[in-house]
């Protein structure tokens, strides 16, 4: 009672089918690989190009540490 046989599955798979299609079946299979994907090509691509470009918030960069100069910036109030 308490885990499902390989009947209940086979029963479960039937109804999806015929309540989904199997052509409708095949294109949410195609679309869920496509967007996995380009979630991993997205994460490999973002994190090779983000830590070469951008350096960290908060650190002065070179030109501006040689100058010496203040960066004065002001800051909005979160209503």
């Amino acid at each position: 009672m308490g885990t499902f046989s390989v009947w209940h599955w086979l029963i479960v798979l039937l109804i999806v089918v015929l309540v989904f299609g199997t052509k409708k079946l095949k294109n949410m299979g195609s679309d869920l690989g496509g967007a996995v994907k380009g979630f991993k090509d997205g994460m490999k691509d973002g994190s090779a190009s983000d830590t070469a470009a951008v350096p960290p918030a908060g650190q002065v960069t070179g030109s501006a540490a040689a100058e010496k100069t203040t960066i004065d910036v002001e800051a909005k109030q979160k209503s």
